[in-house]
């Protein structure tokens, strides 16, 4: 049986440091509960850990066929959806409100499954907490979980001695932007159908039932063919001859887009179109800026530092012009100057944002300002949501008229040509 080294302290404060025999180390945690030891600090004895070592190393390896780069990527947890972590919050902070002890709480919430988030999260929370960690600390172990938003704010709450409604909060924070995404997902389901049904419907009309059609016009000798019906002869033929190549074509795109993308300057130029763009832009910049208000208001209200609260921020928008705002946003705030003035010197935030961040500053309530700035756009949001989704309805509709029209008309132009030429 392994041995650990660990550091405990009695009921009466006194330190202690020994080693002890377990299994592993929960079972040497629950050994030192048992005991009447609260432990500090549990780790295999270095002995221990050598001949563990050496165990490993004479063990034979699995057969696995797969590269190890390959099976680390299936093994890798994926980050939980903003609902998921909205639940999770929510869930803690009922068990906190109910009376359970932090440590009794993560224990129910390992039973609890909560989903996206898997039990042993859980468990490895009340252990680092059991071992004299803080519950943000031990959060911070896990980053593909709990993000900096989430850590800093648990942080916060565990300072104030307000960990309950920080957690709330949380839940609420993230329940907002769950929302917010589900309105946009929602909005763009209807035209990307349509798109796709249009494209499929095209390539099965010009790789399938035209060549039939073509058959007829290339049997009629000394016939001149509209030049509607050429082009649409050309393209027939690219599709039945060539199909394999639209693969490719899109593939290389998809490729050549992403290397400029993943480009300072392609991410920059390419975010600044995002928000430039007639109506799509407008729907953009108000979900980054609700995005931004709603971030930075809630680490303000919960008593993050307002540098902190600004990288956080800035991490947690993925639009690089705005990113970019932020940060000299922050090293002006650094410099020792108020919010709005250097949000204003950016030329990238709204005038309204601006002015409620400068009222707020007035008043001593930058947080509240920040939260009317997150509702205003977000009610805004929702409006324009509807409007892009009421465009781009016609849109596509006029869009699929106009290659069906094409379609229609390269055809019966050829049969009326065949036709005249028939009756000389």
């Amino acid at each position: 049986m392994p041995k650990f080294a660990y550091k405990a302290r009695r009921r009466s404060g006194e330190l202690v440091q020994d080693e002890i025999d377990a299994a592993d180390r929960p079972a040497a945690v629950v050994k030192l509960q048992q005991a009447g030891l609260f432990p500090l600090m549990v780790e295999m004895a270095r002995g221990a850990v050598a001949a563990a070592q050496r165990e490993a190393a004479a063990r034979p390896r699995g057969g696995s066929l797969l590269p190890q780069a390959f099976q680390e990527l299936l093994k890798r947890r994926r980050r939980p959806k903003l609902s998921e972590l909205a639940t999770y919050a929510q869930q803690l902070t009922n068990l906190l409100r109910a009376g359970m002890p932090l440590t009794l709480a993560l224990n129910s919430m390992s039973h609890l499954g909560s989903k996206g988030i898997p039990p042993d999260v859980s468990k490895q929370l009340k252990q680092d907490v059991m071992e004299g960690k803080s519950l943000s600390d031990a959060m911070a172990r896990q980053p593909r979980i709990f993000t900096d938003l989430f850590v800093n704010m648990v942080r916060a709450g565990e300072q104030s001695g307000a960990l309950q409604d920080v957690l709330d909060r949380l839940a609420h924070h993230f329940e907002r932007f769950s929302e917010v995404r589900q309105k946009f997902i929602s909005a763009m389901i209807y035209p990307a159908v349509v798109c796709c049904v249009g494209i499929v419907i095209v390539i099965f009309f010009m790789s399938v039932m035209l060549p039939k059609f073509l058959t007829i016009f290339e049997g009629m000798k000394g016939v001149e063919l509209p030049a509607a019906t050429k082009l649409l002869v050309g393209i027939s033929h690219f599709f039945s001859g060539y199909w394999w190549s639209l693969p490719i074509i899109a593939i290389l795109g998809y490729v050549v887009f992403y290397r400029y993308k993943a480009t300072p300057a392609g991410a920059r130029n390419l975010d600044r179109l995002t928000m430039r763009a007639p109506v799509l832009g407008r729907v953009a910049s108000l979900s980054i800026f609700s995005q931004f208000a709603r971030t930075l208001g809630t680490l303000l209200q919960n008593g993050v530092p307002v540098l902190t609260a600004l990288r956080i921020t800035e991490q947690v928008i993925g639009n690089r012009v705005v990113r970019e705002a932020i940060a000299a946003t922050r090293e002006a705030v650094t410099d020792g100057k108020s919010l709005a003035q250097p949000l204003a010197r950016s030329q990238i935030f709204p005038q309204l944002m601006i002015d409620l961040v400068r009222i707020g500053e007035e008043t001593g309530d930058v947080p509240g300002a920040l939260k009317n700035v997150a509702e205003t756009y977000e009610n805004e949001l929702t409006i324009a949501l509807r409007v892009m989704t009421n465009l781009i309805e016609p849109a596509m509709i006029i869009v699929m008229a106009c290659g069906v029209g094409f379609l229609l008309f390269s055809v019966l132009s050829a049969m009326f040509q065949i036709t005249a030429n028939l009756g000389r």
